[in-house]
């Protein structure tokens, strides 16, 4: 497990003055990696890092020649246009490149003159998928969510009997991830409604979000190299917020037998920044199931996996609908959950399992947390569960109604970690907008 060092003080402070702020998500005890460029121009993407409502732009930091050692060979590769080749350098490097650039932005660095001309204000970047994306994989990992859809349909038998021994997941598609602001057609799909025996090709009607954390792997393992649990931690970079759109009717005719497709591989967004495995360091807690649950497999369990596997975050979904843009109107929020409450599993479970069997991961393979959902009402991921599968529609302040989302609708992510004694640090904002549905494709309506 990462220990707690200086860059986790809760008494540093930058000379960016907007990183200071007690309700910073981008302090300098956080400083996650990106890729970005001038919003609108042609420059070429580059590794940075965000600092307060500051981008550090790594490639022109890079140039300056102020670091040495393993930090000068790091930024050289996280200077680059993906972040493939500075994850893949293992944790010491990342470790030694987020020291050396707290120290670069603390206040009183002897480097604050020529270091502001390497900044860019965040309004004016645009992002780029931080890192090439080989594969991505999505779990299934909160009980409550997998209860509460599975109590959908099958009341008296809620829970598969193999939920509380593996971790479940299924390969997703890597070529649909887009970074926040992302904005996307409603998905087409076959569809059979109630009632009807022929399905029909149709703009899907019960279009949802789900609340995920996204985990990024840093350096990966080489086919047929399990990663024991006890190192799972050194293979993971980072984390991110990630919104696994769903299409709950197409999902419903086409999952079985073999599962997700359409239903899910039209769109998935994450938050641009990614937070280091590192950062969180201070947000560790224990990992503890309910009473009665069974204990995991031995190749499931380690004494720091029990001690300090989980992490302690807070996790919002907000929405905006057109008629709130146009009126104003904040996005109002729907579902507040924390993490410790949410996940059945660790992520570094979720690392080990998948490779148990031999499969190798890559430097940059993203896995998805699944929909993270809480015991009590207002904390469901999914407005599957919100809504109890469309039965019960939310009204929202301004007298709008949902079961599920419709052309217009933007939802938010947010998340952050705070812990008495250190800064609160956050993951920035994971937005997606639904656009109505492509024209000239059509079919009979089920």
């Amino acid at each position: 497990m990462l220990p707690i060092n200086e860059t986790h003080d809760p008494r540093l402070r930058s000379f960016v003055d907007a990183a200071n702020a007690p309700e910073a998500d981008f302090p300098i005890q956080n400083l996650p990696f990106g890729v970005i460029r001038r919003a609108g121009s042609k420059e070429e993407w580059r590794g940075a890092v965000a600092i307060g409502d500051q981008a550090l732009d790594l490639s022109a930091v890079a140039k300056l020649h102020l670091l040495s050692g393993p930090a000068a060979q790091a930024i050289q590769a996280a200077a680059e246009p993906t972040l493939n080749r500075f994850m893949d350098m293992g944790r010491d490097a990342h470790g030694a490149l987020r020291a050396a650039l707290s120290r670069l932005l603390a206040e009183g660095s002897p480097h604050e003159g020529v270091l502001r001309g390497c900044l860019v204000p965040l309004a004016d970047i645009e992002h780029a998928v931080p890192a090439r994306i080989g594969d991505y994989t999505d779990f299934y990992a909160s009980i409550h969510h997998a209860t509460n859809v599975g109590r959908l349909f099958r009341p008296d038998n809620p829970l598969l009997p193999n939920y509380r021994w593996v971790p479940i997941g299924y390969h997703g598609r890597a070529s649909s991830i887009r970074v926040s602001g992302q904005r996307f057609s409603r998905p087409m799909g076959q569809v059979c409604g109630a009632g009807h025996t022929v399905p029909a090709l149709q703009p899907s009607r019960r279009l949802d979000y789900e609340l995920e954390l996204g985990l990024f792997i840093g350096s990966g393992n080489a086919l047929g190299a399990p990663i024991p649990i006890e190192s799972a931690e050194e293979h993971i970079f980072g984390l991110c917020l990630l919104n696994d759109w769903s299409a709950r009717d197409l999902q419903a005719w086409e999952y079985q037998p073999l599962g997700p497709f359409l239903a899910k591989n039209f769109a998935t967004t994450i938050s641009p920044w990614i937070v280091t495995w590192e950062a969180l360091a201070p947000f560790r807690v224990p990992f503890q199931r309910a009473d009665g649950e069974p204990e995991p497999l031995p190749y499931l369990t380690s004494l720091a996996n029990t001690v300090a596997g989980a992490l302690d975050l807070t996790l919002d979904v907000a929405i905006e609908t057109e008629a709130m843009r146009a009126s104003g109107q904040s996005p109002e929020r729907l579902t507040r959950v924390r993490l410790p409450e949410a996940m059945y599993w660790t992520l570094p479970q979720l690392v080990t399992h998948h490779t148990v069997n031999g499969c190798n991961l890559a430097a940059g393979d993203l896995l998805g947390s699944g929909t993270l959902s809480g015991p009590s009402p207002g904390s469901q991921g999914a407005l599957l569960e919100l809504t109890e599968g469309g039965k019960k529609p939310i009204t929202l302040g301004n007298g709008e109604l949902r079961t599920f989302l419709e052309d217009g609708d933007a939802v938010i992510f947010t998340a952050w970690a705070e812990r008495d004694g250190f800064r609160r640090i956050g993951f920035g904002e994971c937005r997606g907008e639904v656009l109505p549905a492509p024209v000239g494709v059509s079919g009979a309506h089920a």
